[in-house]
């Protein structure tokens, strides 16, 4: 479908490609992974025709039609509503309409022949075009990606760049080209919103080429990874999990190569040293000589994952609670954000508030930093020292100030080498650290606010959206740096990966009130299944109840598998409230365990320890027994209903 060849693009005197090959198939699912400043956008702009390559060609078959999401488009305004911009995807079906309206005008005066023919034909094409599903597609794709029903038809001059992105994105989507380009699409999606692209884009008909820095979207909707590195393009066979996995078996392989090719190189340069004057050798040292020259050189492997040790310091430590939320309630006019609702932040806590845009994330951080006005009490513990990181303090950086001023004017005392060391953990080494902040890249610039944060000895982080702007390198490095932090902190994030890594707690916004699940993101996702499962069971068993009975299918096998399932019903019933009671036990187990005076006692400290495996046991058999009651109650609906 399309095809690069040979390509090379130099910027200045340097190189992003030389000699790079690509060849994109229908329907490829490939994500284009690399780290900042290698070219991947640029890519993706050279094949959309922005920009011309250097040398090489791109060739695409003639039916090959291309869109292109880029950050470029933020900029686009319009006074039409949101649905009228999506909608413009139609273009040949809308145009197919206002024939349509302008033969219905004519036929008021004109009944000829020759004009309800055309009209025939003209609602003929509208109709196979699907014309009369236009709209809901639309609406479906747009709620799709966050927006409410009621916003559709709000003008997209209203709405922010993030969100008039997802408009362009919807509108990409509804148009279908054969290859469809996103360039980090995810940037200003929402967790829900993000799972849904995720789900279009595995079923999506054409090939798509996608760059992102969110490792678990690019898992679950790719199945080609290529690399952009050296000035070439590498292909993997599978998603970005196999990349990584694949990449280090690749790398461990050309660095015994090197290894073994430098040895035979000290072996010949010491042949040819040794034999050079003797005129006996002199064909063999000639010979020798010439194969080093023709020998193509493997390249040492450079490992590009960086490994963080860095060490936090605290003047000292808060007190057991770090804040505590009483009957909160909260509202902009009538937009209610919280509503009398409690939460409890302990030392300790890794928590991650997740979940839509819209349901008061950022807000609810505010209120947690005491920067914000509610109704209710907060409490902030015992010796509790707070660090805010935000994305608009990036736009509070000094510009005029080095990187290494700027991280001296944070209030750490640290000395310049401290300084050194921490800047070198955010990938800011030798010279780098004189770079003035006004020419650093978004990226960069995030580095810096978040090494200042992460310096300030504070014992309670705050972090609205740390990973924006991050490339993947930056991104472990903020995970390792968030593992070896012994203090709190909570964090709103949509990057799945991160959350995976840092997060003890899950928080979230549902009916005005904050929920908490006491667990990693991992665990959370399959209780959120589970919750899931028990709704749907619950629902068609509800549907089984009262649905009529038709007598001549009342037989005694099906009266049976009547009573049976009501039997299994009672015993599900039975399991949830068993569940939930050892869920309950567990969370009160987990809270004795954080206490430090438990551990004063190695008996005391044993024999809790074993009390919560115990719990742990019965949680996992209660589970699969759930799953065997929904399995076996499944079986028995398809019967009863047969």
């Amino acid at each position: 479908m399309l095809s690069i060849s040979n390509l090379s693009y130099f910027i200045g005197g340097r190189a992003l490609y030389e000699n790079a090959n690509l060849h994109i198939k229908p329907k490829d699912k490939i994500g284009l992974v690399g780290q900042n400043g290698t070219g991947k956008s640029t890519l993706l702009k050279i094949i959309n025709g922005d920009y011309q390559a250097t040398t090489g060609e791109v060739q695409k078959a003639k039916d090959c039609t291309i869109g292109f999401l880029n950050q470029d488009l933020l900029s686009y305004q319009s006074d039409e509503s949101i649905l009228n911009v999506a909608l413009a995807a139609f273009k040949e079906t809308l145009a197919l309409q206002d024939e349509i309206d302008k033969v219905l005008k004519q036929m008021e005066t004109d009944y000829s022949e020759e004009v309800i023919n055309r009209l025939a034909y003209l609602q003929d094409r509208f109709e196979s075009n699907e014309g009369y599903t236009i709209k809901a597609k639309a609406e479906e794709v747009l709620e799709g990606i966050g927006f409410q029903t009621a916003d559709l038809q709000k003008p997209l001059r209203q709405f922010s760049g993030g969100w008039r992105m997802r408009v362009m994105l919807a509108k990409l989507l509804l148009e279908k080209p054969s290859l469809l380009m996103l360039d980090e699409p995810t940037n200003h999606l929402d967790l829900p919103s993000i799972q849904w692209v995720e789900n279009y884009l595995k079923n999506y008909e054409g090939a798509v080429v996608v760059v992102s820095h969110d490792q678990t979207f690019l898992d679950n909707c790719i199945s080609t990874t290529v690399e952009v590195a050296n000035q070439t393009l590498t292909s993997y066979p599978g998603n970005y999990s196999f990349y990584k996995e694949e990449k280090k078996l690749r790398m461990e392989l050309q660095q015994n190569a090197y290894e073994n090719q430098q040895q035979m190189i000290k072996q010949t340069e010491r042949f040819i040293e040794r034999f050079r004057a003797k005129a006996t050798k002199s064909n063999q040292v000639q010979s020798r000589i010439k194969a080093l020259d023709r020998m193509e050189r493997v390249h040492e492997v450079v490992n590009d994952e960086a490994f963080v040790n860095f060490k936090f310091k605290f003047s000292q430590k808060s007190g057991r609670d770090v804040v505590v939320l009483d009957h909160v309630s909260k509202a902009y006019g009538d937009l209610v954000i919280l509503k009398n609702t409690t939460a409890r932040i302990e030392r300790g806590d890794k928590i991650a508030l997740i979940g839509a845009n819209g349901k008061g994330k950022s807000t609810l951080l505010r209120i947690i930093a005491g920067t914000e006005q509610i109704q209710g009490s907060r409490t902030e513990g015992h010796n509790v020292i707070k660090s805010f990181f935000a994305q608009h303090q990036l736009e509070a950086l000094t510009l005029d100030n080095e990187i290494i001023q700027e991280m001296s004017q944070a209030g750490s005392g640290k000395t310049e080498m401290e300084l050194r060391g921490v800047l070198g953990c955010f990938l800011f080494s030798n010279e780098e650290v004189y770079k003035k902040i006004k020419v650093l890249s978004g990226g960069e610039k995030s580095r810096v606010a978040l090494a200042k944060t992460l310096i300030s000895e504070a014992n309670f982080l705050l972090l609205d959206e740390p990973t924006n702007h991050l490339d993947f390198q930056s991104v472990n490095i903020l995970i390792q740096a968030l593992q070896q932090y012994e203090g709190t902190f909570i964090t709103v994030s949509h990057d799945r990966h991160f959350i995976k890594g840092v997060a003890n707690k899950i928080w979230y916004i549902e009916n005005h009130e904050i929920k908490e699940y006491p667990g990693t993101y991992e665990e959370y996702e399959f209780w959120r299944s589970q919750q899931t499962e028990v709704k749907a069971v619950a629902q068609v068993v509800q549907k089984v109840e009262k649905k009529p009975i038709e007598t001549p299918r009342n037989t005694p096998e099906i009266q049976q598998a009547k009573r049976d399932l009501r039997k299994l019903e009672e015993q599900l019933s039975k399991i949830e409230k068993e569940i939930e009671s050892l869920e309950l036990l567990k969370r009160e187990t987990e809270e004795k365990m954080a206490d430090p005076e438990i551990y004063a006692d190695e008996s005391k400290a044993q024999k809790i320890q074993e009390s919560y495996q115990d719990i742990q046991n019965s949680l996992y058999e209660a589970n699969a027994k759930w799953e065997n009651l929904v399995e076996e109650i499944s079986r028995l609906q398809e019967i009863t209903a047969a």
